[in-house]
């Protein structure tokens, strides 16, 4: 059968998902609905948020396992290796899955997950959506697992070229492994106002994370020199974290509470609401590998000024965006240059030249792309396999030997226990799996 046609049975495995708000979640939910469209039938894994937990169905039949784990540290579970090996192969079997697709390198669930996924023979694929460093110790440690989760996978995706250059250094990794497939932005939901904004007094917004990495810092010396040289400028900051405190004592400071206003967290839905308030959305990340929040600010009209770091350059034509350097005097000039170019803009056309642009349906076709040379790779066991966790280091790669063995032995155990013959199959339920071509043979030899 030709591999276009092949129809997929996608588990997306990441800590990262909705109830909670981000790129990463978007990205999961998004790109699931259109694969749904598509023909493909797709299950989520995530961990429990508060009471959430168990079975759940969200929009267009999109099936979410909320797995009894609470989250241990930013939203991640606590890694254990093996323990959620059991209800990984319980969700594998049940939804007779053919491509496992883990999400974000700093999930604890997503690397156990693939982890155990490869222990069972099933093709795996895995998006990195951040840029690490290679000197701290948190990125030290963290490229090192990710290393451990590459060094057997069989495709790997990346949002910017930027973070196909990033990851392939970090992990080691082939680039000829590596797909570069865009974020995108739904610009159905994300549309200028119909009305026209006075220039009359000039509104920035700032919607982020207010944490180190989002330049909340940075924040706090651009904005009082802007509003000392612009009289007519406002802004709207939306958004929480722990740097929101510097930002409240700066506005203290220097008397801007009519100039600078606080809104806290905003949910997702009302963010559209807060954008077309505005004329400029300013974005001030110290890195970052694609930066959706660009994206939406666009659909919706606005003139971007942002950080030039990471894969930001590559998100907007120029002259749909003012990159600066991650320094308040650059940060203010861009904001000038801004300024001086709103009378040009014109919310309405830019917001179709997004939608001709980005578009969540072009993700997902060129993600079922990489899913197929998935299917293609050529299928390995135990003993093929481990070499390629060797090449990790003269220690971490006889430990991540030790680690895989470990995880064979324990699957064979898992086998003895609870056969796959005695756990039972998910129908497909609803007219939007019904032209699904069955792939019962290959999920039965997935383990052979």
């Amino acid at each position: 059968m030709d591999g276009q046609e092949r129809k997929h049975r996608i588990l997306m495995v990441s800590d990262f998902f909705f109830p909670n708000f981000g790129g990463v979640e978007s990205h999961i939910y998004y790109l699931s609905q259109c694969l749904l469209k598509l023909g493909h039938k797709v299950v989520v894994m995530t961990h429990a948020y508060g009471k959430r937990s168990g079975v759940r169905y969200v929009t267009g039949g999109l099936k979410v396992y909320y797995v009894p784990w609470k989250p241990f540290l930013m939203q991640n579970t606590l890694p254990t290796l093996f323990l959620t090996f059991p209800i990984v192969r319980a969700i594998l079997i049940r939804e007779k899955i053919s491509v496992v697709h883990g999400h974000q390198a700093f999930s604890t669930l997503c690397h156990e997950a693939l982890m155990h996924a490869r222990t069972m023979g099933y093709k795996v694929v895995f998006t990195d959506h951040s840029l690490y460093g290679f000197a701290d110790a948190g990125s030290i440690h963290m490229n090192k697992v990710l290393q451990f989760t590459l060094a057997d996978i069989d495709q790997a995706i990346c949002v910017s070229h930027t973070s196909k250059e990033n990851t392939v250094l970090r992990s080691g990794i082939s680039p000829q492994k590596v797909f570069m497939v865009p974020n995108a932005v739904d610009t159905a939901m994300f549309t200028p106002s119909p009305e026209r904004l006075s220039c009359d007094e000039i509104v920035i917004v700032v919607i982020s994370r207010l944490v180190y990495r989002k330049g909340a810092d940075l924040l706090v010396e651009v904005i009082p020199e802007v509003c000392r040289l612009f009289p007519k400028v406002r802004f709207i900051v939306g958004g929480d974290g722990p740097k929101r405190v510097r930002l409240e004592e700066m506005r203290e400071k220097f008397s801007l509470q009519d100039r600078v206003e606080m809104l806290g967290a905003v949910p997702h839905a009302q963010v559209r609401s807060v954008l077309i308030s505005g004329h400029i959305f300013l974005n001030s990340s110290l890195t970052e590998a694609f930066c959706i929040a660009i994206l939406e600010a666009a659909s919706c009209g606005l003139l971007t000024v942002s950080t030039r770091v990471g894969g930001v350059p590559e998100v907007l034509p120029d002259d749909m965006i003012v990159l600066a350097q991650p320094a308040p005097e650059d940060m203010v000039q861009a904001v000038k240059k801004a300024i001086d170019m709103l009378p040009g803009i014109d919310p309405q056309l830019m917001h179709l030249r997004m939608k001709k642009l980005y578009s969540w349906d072009d993700v997902a076709k060129r993600t079922e792309i990489v899913y197929d040379r998935a299917m293609q790779s050529p299928k390995t066991d135990l003993l093929e396999r481990l070499p390629r966790y060797l090449t990790c280091g003269a220690w971490a790669g006889k430990l991540f030997c030790l680690v895989m063995i470990i995880n064979y032995l324990l699957w064979c155990l898992l086998e003895y226990l609870q056969p796959t013959e005695g756990i039972e199959e998910v129908p497909d339920i609803g007219p939007i799996h019904a032209h699904l071509e069955s792939v019962d043979d290959l999920c039965e030899t997935q383990g052979n």
